[in-house]
């Protein structure tokens, strides 16, 4: 299906229409004439044209020229649509809002050849959530080419070996934040045409960092003149029909997973971005909606076998969801796919010969919303350190979760990142060097690193972390709109933040490349779930193992503990790897980074040894074996 260049120079165009009668490919190449380039349809519904080159052997088409298939109903009327294959789009909202569709065939001068091949999958992957578009710190949208310049080499700094790329593909509207799409092969040009970010995936490639595509098969923008809905003039071609066809909250479109030719556009649209754009594979968004047909609308889980394997279950996509995984695990061995499940759908990230759905990856949502739950209803006092662990632990065994502290939708204008929870409005006057260490900024600054540690080392098999929160970045998220008077000043992120030495920002930020190059030497993302040794809710102290490691927070507003026996089960001398308390870190510097913990051979902890350790109040640190420093 779609526009391909023949050998010849000639242009073969395909297109799936089945409602219509008549079509004709038109552009500025045949004056948009629909009797110049007319279309023949088969037996399947699949419309067909060849263009046959120039007289002096180019292309007919010209490169980046504009182009529309018409389509004449069985009532005789004629409606223009964007190819649904098209690879690019343009908007001039001086215009119209609607996009144009863009012949892309670049000389071959002009495009772009990879030159690093696909980095192996990572055994522990750290997941840097980004949008293009708000990497910078100006008010406008950032393009492609700075990501790659600005933005890589911090992602790689602060050992991130994973980029997970939000909103690339094409959406009308700016302010959905890349999830009402409306073209799906085409990569956004609002930050650049393609070979930009071919260059930014190969780039990253070079460096040894990974790249996931946020992929929505979800849903599809409603757009009627430059999307899918109503393609071929019924609202059932890639959509069911009616209110099934139509998600409540969403406003959009959603599809018949049921449908072969359905099936052949979503399965091609996973291979495209694959071959085309050299992605590593795909975080897929809103899996259950897709799983279920109440679309988790209004429903909660309880686990019960019953909500996951009864008629609410949308067999189909669920089907669709199988062999998607099943296509990209047999093409690409190292593809990674990650699902974003809040239901907890039993095998959902088992492979298909276990029974299952075959995803690598389902992401731990419970956890930002116990972070959240806990900041806005909890005193200090009140932390439950059962529940924490139980939350941070609470995942399907054999099946692997990414776990993280705070999701991109808490950082949208109407909600707040943790950050913002802690600190409140003395981010924007208490956040320098100069000034007073307010209590706030204090507490604030501690809750951020020993939340976010904890969440990394013991809630998951992996970790992710949305652009800007690793830092406590200042301001919510509010794209241009109508509401806003099309501002961008809040459609950013102010990195620069990091590089002010006279903000504590900084400490913040080296807290993060701390914790993520701890765990690149020492693993423990790709090792078992950790022993919990102590929830002490009294002293508000967790002490855990991990990957050999033994990991120890003291969240208590105020008490230190001096010689606080901990239990440690494999015998040895250990040291300071990770400490939230260190001057780099934006802490006092209270532990000694020097001092060497002896085991004794007294079980305690339902371990078989145990030593003794300083843990001044809000701190937390990483204790490892000498044996393994280097």
């Amino acid at each position: 299906m779609g526009l391909h260049m023949q050998d010849d120079k000639s242009i073969v165009y395909r297109e799936w229409a089945p409602n219509a009668v008549h079509a004709a490919l038109i552009g500025d190449f045949n004056n948009w004439d629909r009797s110049a380039t007319p279309m023949k349809k088969n037996e399947f519904g699949v419309f067909e044209v060849r263009v046959p080159p120039t007289k002096s052997g180019q292309a007919a088409i010209p490169h980046n020229s504009k182009i529309k298939i018409s389509l004449q109903l069985p009532n005789g009327d004629w409606i223009d649509r964007l190819p649904a294959w098209i690879k690019y789009v343009t908007q001039d909202l001086s215009v119209s809002p609607a996009y144009d569709a863009r012949f892309w065939n670049p000389p071959a001068s002009e495009r772009y050849q990879f030159k690093n091949p696909r980095p192996k999958k990572p055994e522990s992957i750290r997941v840097y959530e980004a949008h293009v578009g708000i990497s910078s710190p100006e008010l406008r949208v950032s393009t492609y080419k700075e990501f790659t310049k600005n933005m890589l080499p911090r992602i790689r700094d602060l050992g991130y070996n994973v980029i997970q790329l939000m909103a690339i593909m094409e959406h009308a509207y700016y302010a959905s934040f890349g999830y009402q799409i409306n073209n799906f092969f085409a990569a956004s040009s609002r930050y650049g045409p393609p070979e930009d970010l071919k260059e930014l995936v190969d780039t990253a490639h070079g460096m040894g960092i990974v790249v996931l595509l946020d992929v929505v098969h979800s849903h599809a923008s409603k757009n009627v003149l430059d999307g899918l809905n109503e393609f071929d003039g019924t609202d059932h071609q890639y959509f069911h029909a009616g209110a099934k066809g139509r998600h409540e909250l969403w406003d959009s479109r959603l599809f018949n997973y049921g449908h072969h030719e359905v099936l052949r556009f979503l399965l091609s649209n996973l291979r495209f971005w694959m071959d085309e754009y050299h992605f590593d594979g795909f975080r897929f968004d809103g899996v259950t909606s897709m799983m279920y047909t109440h679309h988790g609308i209004g429903t909660g889980f309880s686990g019960g076998y019953h909500e996951y394997f009864g008629p609410s279950v949308d067999e189909e996509a669920m089907v669709y969801l199988m062999l998607a995984n099943e296509l990209l695990h047999e093409v690409y061995p190292e593809v990674i796919t990650i699902a974003e499940d809040v239901s907890g759908m039993p095998a959902l990230c088992l492979p298909l010969s276990l029974g299952g759905v075959g995803f690598d990856y389902r992401l731990a949502m419970a956890i930002p919303d116990m972070w959240i739950k806990i900041l806005k209803e909890k005193r200090d006092e009140d932390w439950d350190m059962g529940n924490i662990c139980f939350t941070l632990t609470n995942r399907r065994h054999g099946e692997k979760t990414i776990a993280y502290a705070e999701s991109h939708d808490q950082a949208l204008v109407g909600d707040k990142s943790l950050m913002m929870h802690l600190c409140d409005a003395e981010m924007y006057t208490n956040m320098s060097v100069l000034s007073e260490l307010t209590p706030r900024i204090d507490r604030g600054m501690a809750l951020h690193k020993m939340i976010r540690l904890i969440t990394h080392a013991l809630g998951g098999e992996g970790y992710l972390n949305f652009e800007g929160n690793e830092f406590g970045h200042p301001e919510w998220l509010d794209f241009p709109r109508e509401g806003n008077q099309n501002s961008f000043w809040y459609a950013r992120r102010q990195l620069n933040l990091t590089e002010d030495h006279l903000l504590r920002y900084q400490f913040l930020n080296n807290f993060d490349r701390s914790m993520n190059t701890t765990e690149a030497k020492y693993g423990w993302l790709h090792t078992p779930q950790a022993y919990i040794s102590l929830k002490n809710e009294s002293d508000k102290v967790i002490v855990f193992e991990r990957g050999g490691l033994v990991f120890v927070f003291n969240f208590h507003a105020s008490s230190s503990f001096t010689d606080y026996r901990i239990g440690i089960e494999e015998a040895g001398t250990y040291r300071i790897v990770l400490n939230t308390d260190t001057k780099e870190h934006g802490g006092f510097d209270r532990i000694d980074q020097g001092t060497r913990f002896f085991t004794e051979a007294l079980p305690w902890n339902g371990r078989k040894n145990c030593t003794h350790v300083y843990i001044p109040a809000r701190t937390a640190f990483v204790l490892a074996p000498e044996s393994r420093l280097v």
